[in-house]
């Protein structure tokens, strides 16, 4: 049985020939893949390691599952889908709601396992009937509401948890990630939040030396005079040694909390296998399922022991985009390194010591960031928000997940925040379409761009003359192709 574990060499082993990449079933000489999976290392740590701690998880025991998630992943899709299954930064909504709520570790785990259950399941069914299913359910619109509040639904753990820690030193991190992000090139544009959290950690040092002690707010919320950044605890910590493991525990009230977050995963993997699929010249939509369901599995195995879950990481797309080297050997070289990372509880004390103001500053930025993501599917799909039926359901779950609206069904059950936003847009949509009349289900705009009324006869009048230019601007296209130009 072929595991996708023989690689070709390509060509001389050094580099890619001119034009040319190195598919997932290649690889450059093993010093140079080593280093390549360092690399895709370094490219996933500024994600992969704020994630448990923003969760208040063991990032040594991250680190370790997300290479075996890795390994599980490379297995199931045969080496032929290069990627990285990195700590997944969907969940920290999640995870803030659930402690918020009397919730501890272990809940947390055990809510987000179902979760990974769930998300196996649909790559089951994606893998029997097509991805038609996921478009059926979860068209764009869904989707990029449920990915949008999810995002902006962490924006008071910034506001109230992490920024008041230090907000000075969260101002410059801010700043500084985002002239990392925008003004870097290639790689170090890549890798700017560990860039920023590289800087926080020097920033907080010379503001301990100069300034001594702040008074502020602790990690706990207790107003207290305290050490920006104390490694105290990296000095008694060993060099070699095991995680924390714990066991979950189930509670309905987290576990529904959760689930909305499926949608979120299955919209990554998708988004990742097309790309993937794209940049190496190999469809890979026949793999769209076996890829979630691997996913799936990572997820579970990793909470089952107290991490977090695992989603498949753009950082590492980004590697690849500009090594031009797919090679799923370097993968499982990023698979050891972090297996390897994982038994250095030393390591996992320095990224446990991360000052608060740090963690400000990076998730302003990052928060955003997811939220904005869904933004982006609206854009890519083309959805059009003047059409009611897209425009009403999202409106109303962003809201009702952004603001934390709450709906009280009994004494002792409840559904607030992400979980009833997602119904909201979910069942709303479908709802809605299930009623509306059949000029709206065509994805027509019910008010033109500057009205506030619609009328039929103007906007048919206004798709044909947008189709003729359409007609004539193709027509000046394909001329200038005629004249070479």
């Amino acid at each position: 049985m072929d595991l996708g574990v023989r690689w070709k060499l390509h060509g001389d082993g050094r580099t890619p020939a001119p034009g040319a990449v190195v598919r997932p079933d290649e690889r450059l000489s093993w010093p140079r893949t080593v280093g390549l999976g360092a690399q895709h290392v370094v490219a996933m740590f500024g994600a992969s390691f704020v994630a448990p701690v923003l969760m208040g998880l063991d990032p040594n025991l991250a680190i370790m599952m997300s290479g075996v998630a890795t390994v599980i992943f490379l297995l199931a899709t045969r080496g032929r889908v290069p990627s990285y299954l990195g700590c997944s930064l969907s969940f920290v909504g999640v995870a803030a709601v659930i402690r918020a709520d009397g919730g501890n570790s272990a809940t947390v785990t055990g809510a987000v396992l179902v979760v990974g259950v769930a998300l196996f399941l649909v790559g089951v069914a994606v893998q029997r009937f097509g991805a038609r299913i996921i478009h059926a359910t979860m068209p764009p619109i869904v989707t990029g509401a449920v990915v949008m509040l999810i995002g902006f639904n962490l924006a008071p753990v910034t506001a109230s948890t992490y920024w008041p820690q230090d907000q000075w030193t969260a101002l410059l991190v801010m700043a500084f990630t985002a002239l990392s992000v925008v003004c870097l090139r290639g790689f170090w544009s890549r890798i700017a939040i560990f860039l920023g959290l590289v800087f926080g950690y020097g920033v907080s040092w010379v503001f301990d030396r100069v300034f001594g002690r702040i008074h502020s707010v602790d990690a706990s919320g207790k107003l207290t005079d305290h050490w920006r950044l104390d490694l105290s605890a990296v000095g008694h910590a060993d060099w070699i040694g095991l995680p924390t493991f714990h066991g979950p525990s189930f509670e309905w009230s987290a576990i529904l909390v959760a689930l909305p977050v499926v949608i979120a995963l299955v919209a990554e993997n998708a988004g990742h296998v097309k790309a993937v699929g794209e940049m190496t010249g190999d469809p890979l939509d026949d793999k769209l399922g076996t890829a979630i369901s691997a996913d799936g599995i990572g997820s579970v195995l990793s909470t089952a022991v107290g991490g977090p879950p695992n989603t498949t990481y753009s950082e590492n797309i980004g590697v690849m985009a500009a090594t031009r080297v797919y090679s799923t050997a370097a993968y499982w070289a990023a698979a050891g390194f972090a297996l390897l990372f994982g038994v250095c509880p030393k390591f996992g004390a320095v990224v446990a010591a991360i000052p608060g103001g740090v963690l400000g500053g990076i998730t302003v930025i990052l928060y955003g960031m997811i939220g904005l993501l869904g933004a982006q599917i609206w854009i890519t799909a083309k959805v059009d928000l003047r059409n009611p039926l897209n425009l009403v359901p999202a409106a109303a779950g962003i809201i009702i997940g952004v603001g934390n609206v709450t709906m009280e069904f009994t004494d002792t059950f409840s559904l607030s925040g992400i979980a009833l936003g997602t119904l909201v847009v979910i069942i709303g949509y479908h709802a809605l379409r299930a009623f509306a009349p059949a000029h709206l289900k065509t994805q027509q705009p019910l008010l033109d761009e500057g009205t506030s009324s619609y009328d039929e006869n103007a906007h048919d009048e206004n798709a044909h003359d947008e189709k003729a230019h359409e007609e004539k601007a193709l027509d000046e296209k394909a001329a200038g192709r005629a004249d070479g130009s």
